[in-house]
């Protein structure tokens, strides 16, 4: 696996990222550990995930189970990864609970369980 630069952040990433916006919907728990073991036993330590993920339901009731799933995944071994996220989408109905407001990137940030 090649370890690149991540653009001027000083991170060095492996070239390929594994996305888990499917985990917690599309792929179960047990389905998702076997993707992430896969994933890293084939030396990817980059992992792209997002607060608001699973995708695929329209309901809040589920936002952020991807990470949730990660976190135990990781258990104790959080420094072997570097994990990607974003925090645009709605986690809410609310206005300040979506965006990119100063607002829901701390909360985002404080929120995230990785």
């Amino acid at each position: 696996m090649e370890i690149r630069s991540l653009g001027q952040t000083g991170l060095k990433v492996t070239n390929l990222c594994l996305g888990t916006m499917t985990f917690g919907n599309q792929a179960d728990k047990r389905t998702s550990f076997e993707i992430l073991d896969k994933a890293f036993d084939a030396r990817v330590s980059f992992i792209d995930t997002a607060d608001v993920y699973p995708t695929g339901r329209a309901s809040y009731a589920i936002a952020g189970a991807t990470e949730s799933i990660i976190e135990e995944w990781l258990e104790g071994e959080r420094d072997k990864v570097v994990l990607a996220s974003k925090c645009f989408g709605a986690m809410g109905p609310g206005a300040n609970e979506r965006g990119l407001s100063k607002k829901h990137i701390i909360t985002s940030v404080e929120d995230s369980d990785s």
